[in-house]
């Protein structure tokens, strides 16, 4: 069996993605995105003229208009056309409501643009801290990070979910926060996680060689790029996550567990990873 850790190479850093990997997808799915759909109206009415809540509209209406004009100039004529978020020179009901259609759109199409993210974020903040959500995560994730500490390796976290999301869910765990064992955040301002480049520009920024650095995440769409960077990888297992194919399983090592990295007490790293 082949090890996966490259035992000739000293690990420095772990980049965690979040979901499916930290954390469940029901979680994201189940509790985060509804939140989102049945509080925006709502949040809008309140903070409308707040200057952060006018930021997140403009940087929404940016998008819009820019996905007009990727419209106009595709040959897709299929393509579905995104809603129009009006100007606040319109009528404020209607000015509102076209905000809640453009993100509802951007949501049911599974889009990952920074300037939902952040509004998706800033409300989040207030749902965290009025604790109607707590962040979850699984058991073996804390120890895992906190095993990794003891042995001077990094912690970082690379997710689509924005910085401010991301610092949230760490934040309020049911184990309290433990942003103190994490040593940085990175979301879509850095880059795509489906693009090489997003990882060579993170392993510039926190000061590692690609090989150093080992990326855990649960869709092989992300591990493809960060193994062309060179980075080490595999792909986590986890209830609800899509299952690998055939061809999936043979091209990345994979692990149902963070434990399965690292011997038990021994504070050895294993080269356990193996393809299967």
């Amino acid at each position: 069996m082949q090890p996966v850790l490259d035992e000739n190479t000293d690990l420095k850093c772990v980049i965690l993605d979040i979901e499916g990997t930290t954390t469940a997808i029901s979680f994201v799915k189940d509790i985060l995105f509804p939140y989102i759909r049945k509080n925006l109206k709502k949040y809008l009415e309140t903070h409308w003229e707040e200057e952060q809540c006018q930021g997140d509209v403009q940087a929404l209406r940016e998008q819009s208009i820019n996905d007009s004009e990727e419209k106009k100039s595709s040959a897709d004529k299929l393509q579905v056309v995104s809603p129009k978020i009006l100007s606040n020179d319109e009528n404020l009901e209607l000015t509102r409501q076209s905000v809640v259609d453009y993100v509802l759109f951007l949501m049911d199409a599974d889009r990952k643009v920074t300037s939902l993210k952040q509004l998706q974020g800033h409300m989040w903040k207030q749902a965290y801290s009025t604790g109607k959500v707590v962040g979850q995560i699984f058991e073996d994730v804390l120890p895992a990070i906190k095993h990794w500490i003891s042995e001077r390796k990094k912690v970082y976290i690379y997710s689509s979910g924005s910085v401010e999301a991301q610092k949230l869910l760490f934040g309020h765990t049911a184990e309290g926060s433990i942003l103190e064992f994490i040593s940085g955040h990175f979301d879509t301002k850095i880059g795509a996680k489906v693009e090489v480049d997003s990882y060579c520009k993170i392993a510039k920024e926190i000061g590692c060689k690609n090989k150093e650095i080992l990326f855990l995440t649960d869709v092989t769409r992300e591990a493809r790029p960060a193994k062309e960077a060179g980075c080490q990888v595999a792909v986590v297992l986890r209830p609800g996550n899509a299952p690998l194919s055939d061809e999936e399983i043979q091209e990345f090592p994979h692990i149902s567990s963070f434990s399965e990295l690292y011997a038990e007490g021994s504070g050895v790293e294993k080269a356990k990873l193996v393809k299967k």
